[in-house]
């Protein structure tokens, strides 16, 4: 017990001194706690953040490929669709044919039931 206590003892008391010295230099023990946890933080994401560019570079070329490729037809798309939430999921058959199917009229203007809604 007595070795616990005066262990209590100096981490209380250097704990009081640090934050001393935190008020004299201007910022407060809050303060620099946030700042210690934010630090940390980006030190844990950091690896995943240069994974995620390793990716973004390696799919680069392969995205510019498909925009090159695409870009026509899919703003040809966009320009033929006006609202996507009037058509169903796309399906894709055997043959590898791609079906854009129209929701039937009653489909689309289904209106909510004030049960469904979700009050944020």
């Amino acid at each position: 017990m007595g070795r616990k206590f005066v262990i209590a003892s100096l981490l209380a008391g250097s704990l009081h001194a640090s934050s001393l010295h935190a008020e004299d230099s201007g910022s407060s023990l809050m303060e620099r706690g946030a700042k210690l946890f934010l630090e940390g933080i980006l030190k844990e994401v950091e690896p995943a953040v240069k994974d995620l560019q390793a990716m973004m570079d390696e799919m680069e070329p392969a995205l510019k490929d498909f925009v090159e490729r695409m870009g026509h037809a899919l703003e040809t798309l966009l320009e033929d669709v006006e609202d996507f939430s009037a058509y169903h999921p796309p399906e894709i058959l055997p043959n590898g044919d791609i079906i854009l199917r129209k929701k039937a009229l009653k489909e689309q203007a289904e209106p909510l039931n004030p049960d469904d809604q979700v009050d944020l």
